[in-house]
């Protein structure tokens, strides 16, 4: 009993150091990206330093700010739901007698972020290509700030579907079953994991992308709105008042943009 209460105590803290280090990091590079401001942008709006090179810098550098900052805020903001499903895998393999239950539980970590940095790489070719085309054609970055808001309605409007419904059951619960044998295995079963997890979380990415990816109340509600939907009891409840208030948020942002 008391090496599980050890056991527990050790886990929960390298989980709050690393929530801790990867929420200061974001904290601190979006200061450092808010302090180089953006760019106007016909419409009314700013576009993001995220999406563009800064003075002297090349595109591979500018990926690779990005991808950095998209990894410590995605650590952040998915550590508090992924923890609880990482200590219950944990549990199940000390309950099998695996008697180094840690290797395996950061090969799954690992496996379940490397997805979310996959999809970082994919985001930021579509976010710059999308972003060189607002600074050319001027009509459309007038329609930028209504489909911003369409996409959040849209987003909510996916909260109350059964597909959001099968991929948040996914995501809340470990399946017994997933009791790794090997590193290689552990961390097939995290891509796994990080593939229910991105894909439940689409509409949520979504809106912090239109939001602004570097925005830190966009973050944090954002991850709250995770967070409800993982951890509350009523899972499915939560996510379908999330998607009320994200609707309700999307014609708030369409009905300012066209005034």
């Amino acid at each position: 009993m008391l090496t599980g209460h050890l056991s527990e105590k050790a886990f929960l803290g390298t989980a709050a150091l690393l929530f801790t280090g990867s929420a200061a990091a974001t904290i601190a590079l979006c200061g450092a990206m808010a302090g180089m401001g953006g760019m106007p942008i016909a419409g009314g709006w700013m576009l993001s330093g995220a999406w563009m090179p800064m003075c002297g810098q090349s595109w591979p550098g500018a990926a690779a700010g990005f991808l950095t900052m998209w990894s410590v805020m995605m650590a952040a903001m998915m550590l508090p739901v992924l923890t609880p499903t990482l200590w219950r895998a944990r549990q199940a393999l000390e309950w099998a007698g695996e008697v180094r239950p840690g290797r395996l539980i950061a090969a799954t970590g690992a496996g379940y972020f490397a997805v979310w940095i996959a999809l970082g790489l994919a985001v930021f070719p579509l976010g710059a290509a999308l972003a060189a085309l607002v600074t050319q054609e001027p009509a459309l970055a007038r329609l930028v700030p209504v489909l911003s808001g369409l996409v959040v309605m849209l987003a909510g409007a996916s909260q109350f579907t059964a597909w959001k419904t099968r991929r948040l059951a996914c995501c809340r619960e470990m399946p017994a079953h997933a009791v790794a044998v090997s590193t290689g295995t552990a961390f097939r079963q995290g891509l796994r994991l990080g593939l229910h997890c991105t894909s439940c979380c689409a509409g949520q990415t979504a809106a912090l992308l239109v939001l602004g990816v570097m925005d830190l109340r966009a973050m944090v509600l954002v991850a709250a709105a995770i967070a409800l939907e993982r951890l509350s009891p009523h899972g499915e409840r939560a996510a379908r008042a999330v998607g009320a208030v994200a609707m309700g948020a999307g014609v708030l942002m369409v009905a300012q943009a066209l005034a």
